[in-house]
C-alpha cells in the first residue's frame, strides 16, 4: 500500500477451488512491473506462498510452495502489501504477481517465511480466501510481520 495514493478499499474475496501440495527451489517465477492488478468475479487465479522480499521489476523467484487455485468471488484491486487470509489463517502478504500463464491466471506470489504448501498449512476447498488492505509501510516493515498465523476468526 502507498499511503501518499491509495485511499481505502474492500476486500476481495475468492473460495480456494484446488489445494497445491508441492514445492519447488527452482521455479523461476519473474516479477511483473505492477505493484496491483485488479481482478474480477469469476476469475480463478493460482496462490503461490515465497520467502523472497525483491519487489523490483523482473525479480526472479525461484522458492515456492504452491497454496491452491481461487476463484474471485468479489471483483476488486488485490495490491503488493494486502494481507491473505485462508479460513481462519493469515497466510502472508501479497509480494506481487507472475504472468507466466497469462491469458489463463496470474500467480499471486505471497510472501511468507517460511513458505508453506497447501498441504503443509490443511488447506480445503471451499474454504474462504480474504484480501485485505495491508497497513501502510516501508516495503520492509511489510514483509516482517508474521505468515501462517492461526486466529480465530479473520479480522474485520
Amino acid at each position: 500500500m502507498n499511503p501518499h495514493e491509495d485511499g481505502a478499499k474492500r476486500d476481495v474475496s475468492a473460495t480456494l477451488l484446488k489445494v497445491l501440495v508441492h514445492r519447488r527451489t527452482e521455479r523461476g517465477m519473474r516479477l511483473e512491473p505492477f505493484a496491483s492488478r485488479c481482478v474480477r468475479a469469476g476469475e480463478v487465479h493460482e496462490l503461490v506462498a515465497t520467502d523472497h522480499t525483491d519487489t523490483a521489476e523482473g525479480a526472479r523467484i525461484d522458492r515456492v510452495g504452491f497454496l491452491g487455485f481461487a476463484e474471485i468471488t468479489a471483483a476488486g484491486v488485490v495490491d503488493r502489501g494486502d494481507e491473505v487470509w485462508i479460513g481462519p489463517r493469515r497466510v502472508g502478504v501479497v509480494l506481487g504477481f507472475d504472468a507466466c500463464h497469462t491469458p489463463n491466471h496470474y500467480n499471486v506470489l505471497i510472501h511468507a517465511d517460511p513458505a508453506p504448501t497447501g498441504r503443509e498449512l490443511a488447506l480445503r476447498p471451499e474454504e474462504p480466501v480474504v484480501f485485505r488492505q495491508g497497513s501502510p509501510g516501508t516495503v520492509a516493515e511489510v514483509f516482517r510481520t508474521p505468515s501462517a498465523e492461526n486466529v480465530e476468526e479473520c479480522p474485520k
